[in-house]
């Protein structure tokens, strides 16, 4: 499981260390991938992305959505492993995607964590944050 808010810098080789919280979920190999709608990465356990994967695989390919987002995730995701020092490397189009240049923020969000480009995710908190600090409503209409 992913909990937690790690800070931290990409090196001139594109290698970010792992909070050693993430390593022992991430030990048999992990998998980036671009986000949804945020400009974030998903990093999953291989564990966790057969589950995801499957998520996908079962949704109606007669559906030009189902086939649009398939096209959207598989070929922007890629396999990697996290070095002896616990660094994995994230490609560069992935760190475009995600506007990602040298300080980042990994957070876990349960069944995955998530990397941010340090000034997107401090936007974003705040936002949700504030969404929730003063919105009844949002927490209520999640069943809350």
């Amino acid at each position: 499981m992913f909990l937690g808010e790690y800070h931290r810098t990409i090196d001139n080789k594109g290698r970010i260390f792992i909070p050693s919280k993430f390593r022992e979920d991430l030990i048999q190999g992990v998998i980036i991938c671009r986000g949804f709608y945020e400009k974030c990465l998903f990093l999953f356990s291989r564990d966790s992305w057969k589950a995801f994967e499957s998520r996908i695989r079962a949704l109606p390919m007669s559906k030009q959505d189902a086939r649009d987002f398939s096209r959207l995730i598989f070929p922007s995701s890629v396999e990697g492993e996290m070095d002896q020092q616990g660094r994995i490397k994230i490609p560069q189009t992935l760190m475009d995607y995600a506007d990602i240049k040298k300080d980042v923020v990994l957070i876990g969000v349960s069944d995955r964590a998530e990397i941010w480009a340090k000034e997107n995710w401090t936007s974003y908190y705040e936002q949700i944050n504030s969404r929730f600090s003063k919105e009844r409503g949002a927490l209520e209409q999640l069943g809350f």
